[in-house]
């Protein structure tokens, strides 16, 4: 990690599904069919957990999945990172859950990610803890007007209420409430995600066989 080291107890957490063609990336589908769409799921989610094992190991570095079962995620993905199965309910409260359960434990700094951003580096996840010293909340915007990325230094169940999740809206709305609360903001740098069929242009210039 290059000399980058934290001064709190912190953790990434990652939100992924066990890829089972027909049962992820289901908006690909119509465009790549089910076989292609689950193994874009599965190197994308193997490119991020690379990126995660890249982090310093001073900090907590988690998976949080769903289909499949922990030995078919340990044998996918590798034995170094907690696995643990997201909990019922949207995404919002999945979310929220998660990082509260973390707080509970003792962190002082929680990053979530998911696996769709193939621009997603190691570096932003340092930027993201490096801000989280000084600020409440970070977000990653996406070009879809969603977030790669956000990450609290404390509970926030607001942010994860009445958000228009799958929308262009996500990023805005999470603003907006941030700030309605008064809480201290840090960005990090626009990504694109891969969600649709005019996303995987971002895939071009990657190592990529689907």
């Amino acid at each position: 990690m290059r000399g980058y080291t934290v001064e709190m107890s912190a953790c990434l957490m990652l939100f992924t599904r066990y890829p089972e063609a027909g049962n992820t990336k289901t908006r690909l589908i119509p465009h790549l069919g089910a076989a292609r769409a689950a193994e874009l799921q599965r190197w994308m989610t193997a490119s991020m957990a690379r990126e995660m094992a890249a982090l310093c190991p001073e900090i907590e570095r988690q998976i949080h999945f769903s289909g499949g079962g922990l030995s078919q995620m340990q044998d996918w993905l590798g034995r170094q990172f907690t696995y643990l199965p997201q909990f019922a309910g949207g995404l919002g409260i999945r979310l929220h859950q998660a990082f509260m359960g973390n707080f509970r434990s003792g962190m002082k700094a929680v990053v979530a990610i998911g696996a769709d951003c193939p621009e997603l580096r190691t570096c932003h996840f340092e930027q993201a803890f490096s801000q989280l010293q000084t600020h409440d909340v970070v977000l990653g915007p996406a070009e879809d007007g969603g977030y790669y990325l956000i990450g609290l230094s404390r509970p926030q169940s607001k942010l994860f209420e009445n958000i228009s999740w799958g929308t262009g809206e996500v990023f805005e709305q999470t603003i907006a409430i941030a700030n309605h609360l008064n809480l201290s903001i840090a960005t990090l740098e626009k990504l694109r995600d891969v969600d649709r069929p005019e996303d995987l242009e971002v895939l071009n210039q990657m190592p990529i066989c689907i």
